[in-house]
């Protein structure tokens, strides 16, 4: 069984983004995957914004991304690029932090003109920490996204089509395993 650390940066609890990787998750799992969820707003601000790489919740977070074979990042697109919080704490991981890893981008936002967001701003910092393979990743509209009165998640038909497909792939690529998948 393969380890997904499905990371979160979205600064709110109740975002779209935070719930649509949730219902990946679950994606995931069915497909037999054990998947860890990492939440960054979790993370105290004191050692996110104070680069206090000895904090217990930063350690913790650095052997999540060590013990996982594939991570699974998400994050809400915010004047053009991915989250604050997902910067201040991949910053903090160590340089290659990925090396060896599968990684599957995802963004949402409220408009098709922050679509680039995950290839020019969060693709190229995926890469400098040495994943060895990220897959084609998403952007999702908060609009193809809504929010059920009993806190669910209902993705529109062509979006869940897109996703279902990139999760699809992320998990082939996963399940190939680090050497086969950088060369892929």
């Amino acid at each position: 069984m393969t380890t997904v650390l499905s990371v979160s940066g979205s600064p709110s609890a109740s975002s779209r983004t935070d719930r649509l990787l949730r219902h990946l998750d679950e994606r995931l799992r069915a497909q037999g995957h054990e998947v860890i969820p990492l939440d960054i707003r979790t993370v105290p601000a004191e050692a996110l914004l104070g680069a206090d790489f000895r904090h217990p919740a930063i350690a913790e977070a650095t052997e999540l991304f060590a013990g996982a074979d594939g991570v699974v990042v998400a994050t809400p697109v915010y004047k053009a690029s991915y989250s604050g919080v997902l910067k201040a704490l991949l910053d903090l991981l160590p340089q290659y932090a990925l090396a060896g890893k599968t990684v599957l981008p995802l963004a949402t936002g409220g408009s098709t003109a922050h679509v680039l967001a995950i290839d020019y701003a969060l693709r190229p910092v995926l890469s400098s920490m040495g994943a060895a393979h990220i897959v084609q990743g998403w952007f999702t509209l908060d609009t193809d996204l809504t929010v059920r009165d009993d806190g669910s998640l209902a993705v529109a038909t062509d979006a869940a089509e897109a996703l279902t497909r990139v999760v699809d792939q992320f998990a082939t690529a996963l399940d190939r395993g680090p050497v086969l998948a950088a060369a892929g």
